[in-house]
């Protein structure tokens, strides 16, 4: 298919034509999560799962890909299933218009072959890493506050965000620095090709250690955890 063609040679046909088969749910279609839907179903993968159970207002015009002055007060989740029908409706979205839970987690993460972290609060970061983990299912985590961005691959049993995040932490410092345009982006793309490794078996994974971004300073630091 002419769609794909330009995905080579970064892909092989095999790896390519195998995408088509995988099913990522992405949890938050905010700020990372629609830059990470966007880019996951342009580059072909098979089954979306889109989960957010707010609806856009004007502070998300900024940032927020999916987000437009017609959009206000439409659901995002709704928003994603409508955007990738105009990009690449060979993908097929499910919407699921609820926040995810500690009751509702089994059900929306099981029979996924990856997790994406685009959320807001620490609480339910921690509580997809814990069933991501009862599941057996990977998980690609991504925060931004600010100039500032992180990135790391969570594989069951790693318990990575136990050593990122103090316990009983809610909120991170973006609650304090706020989230412009271009974070979101960049961190999204580096998730985007976190899971594209882990979906292919090829490459390095940010696994037991975390990409820290300063883009003010032009710092991209890894630190093993």
């Amino acid at each position: 298919m002419r769609r794909y063609e330009r995905n080579m040679t970064t892909l092989s046909l095999s790896e390519n034509e195998s995408l088509k088969n995988f099913k990522v749910c992405v949890v938050g279609c905010g700020g990372l999560g629609g830059y990470l839907i966007e880019m996951l179903g342009r580059l072909g993968i098979g089954s979306i799962t889109a989960v957010d159970g707010d609806y856009f207002d004007e502070t998300n015009l900024n940032r927020q890909l999916l987000s437009d002055v017609a959009s206000l007060g439409v659901s995002k989740a709704m928003k994603a299933q409508e955007r990738m029908g105009h990009v690449n409706p060979f993908i097929k979205i499910h919407p699921v218009t609820q926040r995810l839970t500690h009751e509702n987690a089994v059900e929306i993460l099981q029979g996924h072959h990856l997790v994406m972290d685009a959320l807001d609060n620490i609480p339910s970061r921690v509580t997809v890493q814990n069933v991501a983990e009862d599941l057996g299912v990977p998980m690609v985590h991504g925060a931004i506050a600010g100039w500032y961005g992180q990135v790391t691959t969570i594989l069951p049993g790693d318990r990575t965000l136990d050593l990122i995040y103090p316990a009983e932490s809610v909120k991170g410092i973006e609650q304090t620095l706020g989230n412009p345009s271009f974070t979101p982006a960049l961190v999204a793309s580096i998730q985007v090709s976190e899971a594209l490794k882990i979906l292919i078996g090829r490459g390095e994974l940010l696994r037991k250690k975390i990409l820290y971004i300063n883009l003010l300073d032009n710092e991209f630091e890894t630190i093993d955890l």
